[in-house]
């Protein structure tokens, strides 16, 4: 049972106005590192590009927490990514750390000793090391080959300075870095639903490809067919319509129970397939997202409940509505 909970006006209004004013720091905190961005963020992203390894994230409290959302991030947006606490990097997992890879450490006073053992092993080994910071010319800043300054904002949180406008930088300059690379290497949204097969976000990343019907399951009929056999065609398939393909596998047209409808008292059961065809159908190209199938079949008029895939001018595939709601897109 859920217990209603009764507050105070006059507190309700003043927790508002907290909150409202926590927000405004860590907006202006953005706007500011927005404005503060130079070339070295490109230049960290070119050095990714470039890696044959990956990308180890590392931090100390609240940054390790936004160091291992960042590399979540990077890694399913197509750049190789791991998060490497750096308690645990002084107790064995710099092991897994290699020359190939790039090491990119969050601390905003750079001067957090729990990361020096990490940092060392990287200038030790020659291992490509950067840094966000709020402070260039800290320890860890001198040791880094590629130092992001995040720019000085105030805390959201006034009383005790705990990171919050900080951390918000950071998760925002990770965000960041992501685009960048994923327009740098030109991610598509078919290879992004690689790393996302799950969930609503692996659904709206599907392609038209990868759930139509095609081989023999394919409705469609010579452009000599008879009403009565495109008729029949559509009863056996199942999707409500059929294609009329000529001899080069052109889509010449499509009838649907539409076109059975109108035409059903002009004789046409003696009559040709193309003779009642609507020309120029609706159609989807096979590697399009099948969410644009699904806004065509269902937000232009007429809606259709099918549509064909095509390969140029060639049918290769048809998705049904009812396969939207299968994947659990509509």
């Amino acid at each position: 049972m859920r217990i209603p909970v009764v507050i105070d006006a006059e507190h309700e209004q003043h927790a508002l106005a907290l909150a409202r004013a926590a927000i405004r720091t860590e907006i202006a905190g953005l706007e500011a590192l927005s404005q503060s961005l130079d070339g070295t963020l490109a230049l960290l992203a070119e050095r990714i590009i470039g890696l044959s390894g990956r990308v180890i994230l590392s931090g100390v409290g609240k940054s390790a927490h936004v160091a291992r959302k960042i590399a979540a991030t990077l890694a399913s947006t197509g750049t190789p990514a791991q998060f490497v606490h750096a308690a645990d990097a002084s107790h064995g997992d710099m092991g897994m750390i290699t020359r190939s890879d790039l090491v990119l450490m969050l601390s905003k006073s750079g001067g957090t000793a729990e990361l020096d053992d990490l940092a060392n092993y990287c200038v030790r080994f020659d291992i490509p090391l950067a840094l966000i910071t709020q402070n260039p010319a800290s320890r860890l800043g001198k040791a880094a080959g590629i130092v992001i300054e995040l720019p000085a904002a105030e805390e959201a949180c006034d009383i005790t300075y705990a990171p919050t406008t900080s951390t918000t930088m950071m998760m925002a300059l990770g965000d960041a870095l992501a685009v960048v690379l994923m327009r740098r290497r030109g991610l598509k949204a078919s290879e992004f639903r690689v790393f996302h097969p799950g969930g609503t976000l692996g659904s709206t990343l599907l392609s038209v490809g990868d759930i139509m019907h095609k081989g023999d399951k394919l409705p469609v009929v010579a452009p000599d067919a008879s009403v009565s056999d495109a008729i029949i065609e559509m009863s056996t398939k199942g999707f409500g319509c059929t294609g009329i393909v000529g001899p080069d596998g052109v889509l010449l047209g499509i009838i649907t129970d539409g076109d059975l409808r109108r035409h059903v008292a002009d004789g046409m059961l003696a009559r040709r397939a193309t003779e009642i065809m609507t020309r120029s159908p609706r159609t989807i190209p096979a590697e399009a997202l099948l969410s644009e199938a699904l806004r065509r079949m269902t937000d232009e008029t007429p809606k259709v409940t099918a549509i064909f895939a095509m390969d140029g001018t060639r049918p290769v595939g048809i998705v049904h509505l009812h396969d939207c709601l299968r994947v659990g897109l509509a």
